[in-house]
């Protein structure tokens, strides 16, 4: 038989020919085949072929763990997250300690932070909702329920509740009446009972609030965080500040501007604290214009070292006043209001026996006292009278009032007890 390579002018390779170029090789076979293929050759062991371009065939050997992949080597321990520090920069985030959350910090290369499951906002009616006493105040004490305010007995000072803003119903105003040239500041704080402080000793938490100034604000306005040690409750209106006063947080002068901003502080607190109280400040100088004033409201304190989204201390309205009434609960006021049943004990006296939710301690009373102020409304008649006294009878559910010397009844006589004046009220009081 003829050899066909006589005839086409091409041989088969034999066994012990080596083939070095598949693609020149069967081209000498006699068909020709797309050399591309070439990049197919080499490699070492452990490669892997990725592709090199968008061109067909065009690829390249890489190693299996690609740097351009993502490292098995990145995470250390069960629970770490893979992350990132910027745009195409993966990050190791180590996972957390038990019950922590995850929450955004651009503070952190990451973006991401652990931190302890926000335990609660402490902060007692923290946006303003609760106002038993009134909504506007130019004397030192109490005002919008557990908040006190100190105007150094200075006129020209209004400490109001207005109007707020987005989610904030309300917010306070501190300001100065315009013209005055008077730079004593203004105080304007809550204490926190044992009970509500001993939880934070030694804790790193974040206080968080809202502010912004009028147009023309003159002067600073800062955030104090005073801590205390003592093991008794103080008086901490009168005394200013705890029992051995440290201070954890000092802001000095913020930067407001006319925009209600949020703004965030982190402090830790010593591990022996007991008793602490939370203090935004302002203060002025020159002379006041119209609207030479502060406004805030959302005030947070929470465990963490982060804000997280602003919540009430009571979660709703009727819990926020609920908590609040553990300190001051009113009772009655305005004309035509009813205050309590009542019995007349003897001839010329009137018991009036209150219950109420559970205060703090055994409350104080706290009533007007005027011409007319109350009526007692009984078989046969009234009685008007113009105040009424706390007898030693009182516990933190329940009080005795009674008046012995405007009353002219029959022993026995029963009825019910209402105001009969604008400015007539009785309320509770069991605060720090």
């Amino acid at each position: 038989m003829t050899n066909p390579t006589s005839n086409f002018g091409w041989q088969m390779p034999t066994s012990t020919d080596l083939v070095t170029d598949l693609p020149a090789d069967f081209e000498t076979f006699g068909q020709a085949v797309d050399t591309s293929l070439a990049d197919l050759k080499g490699g070492t062991s452990g490669q892997v072929l990725s592709k090199a371009s968008n061109t067909d065939m065009d690829f390249t050997w890489v190693t299996s763990d690609d740097a351009n992949a993502i490292q098995n080597t990145i995470v250390d321990a069960k629970g770490d997250l893979i992350s990132a520090t910027g745009s195409d920069v993966p990050a190791r985030l180590a996972v957390g300690a038990n019950g922590e959350t995850l929450v955004a910090d651009s503070s952190t290369s990451t973006g991401l932070r652990y931190q302890a499951v926000q335990t609660r906002n402490c902060v007692y009616n923290s946006s303003f909702e609760i106002a038993q006493r009134g909504t506007s105040f130019t004397a030192n004490g109490y005002m919008f329920d557990r908040w006190y305010g100190v105007t150094a007995g200075i006129a020209g000072r209004t400490i109001s509740r207005v109007a707020g803003t987005g989610q904030f119903q309300y917010l306070t105003r501190i300001q100065r009446t315009a013209g005055n040239t008077a730079t004593n500041g203004v105080d304007f704080g809550q204490p926190f009972e044992i009970a509500d402080s001993t939880p934070y000793a030694g804790k790193t938490v974040t206080v968080s609030f809202y502010a912004r100034k009028g147009a023309d604000f003159s002067g600073t306005f800062s955030l104090f965080v005073f801590s205390g040690t003592s093991s008794t409750e103080t008086n901490r209106v009168t005394t200013a500040y705890p029992s051995g006063a440290a201070t954890p947080l000092n802001t000095g002068s913020i930067t407001l501007t006319t925009t209600l901003t949020r703004y965030q502080y982190t402090f830790t607190f010593g591990a022996s604290v007991t008793q602490f109280c939370i203090l935004p400040s302002v203060g002025w100088s020159g002379t006041a214009g119209a609207a030479d004033l502060v406004e805030f409201t959302g005030f947070q304190l929470e465990v963490g070292s982060v804000a997280t989204d602003y919540v009430r201390q009571g979660a709703t309205i009727q819990g926020e006043l609920a908590a609040c009434q553990r300190y001051y609960q009113l009772i009655a006021s305005g004309t035509q209001k009813f205050l309590a049943a009542g019995s007349v004990y003897t001839a010329s006296q009137l018991d009036i026996l209150l219950t109420f939710p559970e205060m703090r301690i055994a409350p104080s009373l706290v009533a007007t006292s005027g011409t007319g102020y109350y009526n007692f409304i009984r078989n046969g008649g009234s009685d008007v009278f113009n105040s009424i006294t706390l007898n030693g009878y009182t516990t933190p559910r329940g009080a005795a009032l009674y008046n012995n010397t405007e009353i002219s009844s029959t022993a026995g006589n029963a009825g019910w007890i209402y105001l009969d004046n604008a400015s007539a009220s009785v309320a509770l009081s069991a605060e720090l």
